[in-house]
């Protein structure tokens, strides 16, 4: 009995400990925004070797591929899981948080944050990261001059974002556009696995349609109109602060834009080619 009670205590010990661990250094306010990226990174290898594990042993096509084809299959798998997290957590932040809410009135909203919101962009900067790293190894098969642009911009903007703590609101406005990205690696697995003439792919085209044009164009036109409201509290934000925020929108709303050009002669293609057929 007194060694049962010795054991337990112990444990409560080693409990105690590591929760004071995570507590004063894991989660710690200065080392909150380093961990939640590596953390990101992290996420990522496993989010790409679960693809791989799963995609092997349940997908047929997956193992006839070539391998740069298994890369892609494994690193558009890693995007997804990424894009699911951060849609998510931007949506909340966005439309149900009340940190950003008008009707706080706990400070300047473009200065506003908080732990969670921090910890958001952390994992995204980690994304981001990984993905670039990816990027750059295989280059150009996993994305080309315009990619490197997007990840490039985005990892600045977002890890500024994290850790000044400024404009927040808007990087995670931007980051809805991540809503797209499943519908995207969904075209392009479908493409590989040969299913390009399926009814599935034209669903999918469509979808993609739709979001690009709520989360890619409606809502950076909402965003620009936000800014232009609140000119008065972006402009108390640093100097590199209100550049990120003039330059880096504008400039992924112009990708965004010629993207979707693409998507509609696509989309277009893809119906004329259903009409003739039927």
């Amino acid at each position: 009995m007194a060694m049962s009670t010795e054991t337990a205590m112990a444990i409560k010990s080693y409990q105690n400990q590591a929760e004071a661990l995570v507590k004063n250094y894991l989660l710690a306010d200065p080392l909150i925004p380093y961990t939640s990226v590596l953390g990101g990174i992290f996420a990522c290898k496993v989010a790409y070797d679960l693809t791989q594990l799963i995609s092997t042993f349940y997908i047929k096509t997956y193992n006839g591929l070539t391998k740069i084809q298994r890369i892609e299959w494994n690193n558009r798998g890693m995007s997804t899981i990424h894009a699911v997290f951060i849609t998510a957590m931007s949506l909340y932040f966005v439309f149900w948080s009340d940190l950003f809410s008008d009707h706080q009135h706990t400070g300047i909203v473009t200065l506003r944050s908080s732990q969670f919101s921090i910890v958001g962009l952390g994992v995204s900067v980690g994304y981001f990261f990984a993905d670039l790293g990816m990027i750059f190894l295989y280059y150009p098969t996993l994305g080309g001059k315009e990619y490197v642009i997007h990840h490039s911009l985005s990892t600045i903007a977002v890890a500024y974002s994290m850790l000044s703590g400024e404009m927040q609101l808007y990087t995670y406005m931007c980051l809805i556009s991540e809503v797209t990205t499943p519908e995207i690696n969904m075209r392009w697995y479908l493409d590989t696995a040969g299913h390009k003439r399926s009814a599935a792919y034209l669903i999918n085209g469509l979808a993609i349609f739709l979001a690009w044009l709520m989360a890619r164009i409606l809502l950076f036109l909402y965003m620009f109109h936000h800014i232009y409201l609140h000119y008065d509290q972006v402009i108390q934000m640093s100097l590199f602060g209100c550049f990120l925020v003039f330059l880096v929108p504008a400039v992924l709303f112009i990708m965004n834009l010629m993207w979707f050009g693409k998507i509609i002669k696509g989309l277009k293609k893809t119906l004329a080619k259903r009409q003739i057929e039927g």
